[in-house]
């Protein structure tokens, strides 16, 4: 495996997750009924207990980013991809301890 590709990969992985936490806040703030902005959403969702589920929420979007580097065959990324969700995933469960 090219190691500047799995890099490149977990780095999308990463992203991915990011812009879909900012996503998953943004839908979770109109739906509140309520004009809150990300922030308030994200403090709201760590006062509360819910970041772990917002985060998890997030990483759906690497499903799309690790399916297309399959279908390109672009193994190396899909594996950054996949690290990237699997670190994600231990870190979602760490914040749930």
């Amino acid at each position: 495996m090219n190691n500047k590709k799995v890099l490149q990969g977990f780095l999308i992985g990463l992203l991915a997750t990011i812009i879909g936490v900012f996503l998953s806040s943004i839908f979770l703030g109109k739906l509140s009924g309520r004009s809150d902005s990300i922030l308030e959403v994200l403090e709201a969702a760590q006062f509360e207990g819910f970041l772990g589920k917002l985060i998890s929420l997030g990483a759906i979007l690497n499903l799309i980013c690790f399916f297309y580097f399959i279908r390109k065959k672009q193994d190396s990324r899909a594996a950054g991809v996949l690290t990237a969700t699997i670190i994600i995933a231990v870190s979602t469960f760490l914040i749930k301890l």
